[in-house]
């Protein structure tokens, strides 16, 4: 029997009542991203910044989790306040735990994503990072070459 996959919001005004830490979200994200991933103390800080651990700085968390609590899946968007002249919302990280991969998991997070967002939503992902066909998919597309200067 299949079980259901729930979808838990988490935000700067609820993530006292949570039913994951912080540290079981930065866990699973360190873990699920493979060769994308950051170093845990980087996503700790990200999502610092979307729990509002800062006053001038927000954003949410999704969690998809199986009736069990175990945690299927991850999207973290932090809001940049610049609207009118770059997106307003920046999507950081999405990661789906291997097995559960094929089951729309990823999908219905962006969507949700999207859906919650107030305003626009940008994301980086590497150019060989197959998760890029879902996006596409979904209705993102490259404007933008980005370039950095690293001091």
């Amino acid at each position: 029997m299949d079980q259901t996959v729930t979808i838990e919001s988490i935000t700067p005004e609820n993530h006292g009542e949570a039913s994951v830490t912080q540290e079981q979200i930065a866990g699973f994200l360190h873990t699920h991203l493979d060769r994308f991933r950051d170093p845990e103390s980087q996503i700790m800080k990200c999502l610092d910044y979307a729990l509002g651990k800062d006053d001038c700085r927000r954003g949410f968390i999704l969690v998809a989790k199986e009736d069990d609590g175990s945690i299927l899946g991850v999207v973290v968007v932090l809001e940049t306040g610049m609207s009118e002249y770059v997106p307003e919302n920046l999507l950081v990280y999405i990661a789906v735990d291997g097995k559960t991969r094929g089951r729309g998991i990823g999908k219905t997070l962006m969507e949700k994503a999207i859906g919650t967002a107030r305003g626009d939503v940008a994301l980086h992902v590497e150019p060989d990072n197959p998760a890029c066909r879902l996006y596409e998919r979904i209705g993102f597309s490259s404007k933008y070459l980005e370039m950095r200067f690293k001091k």
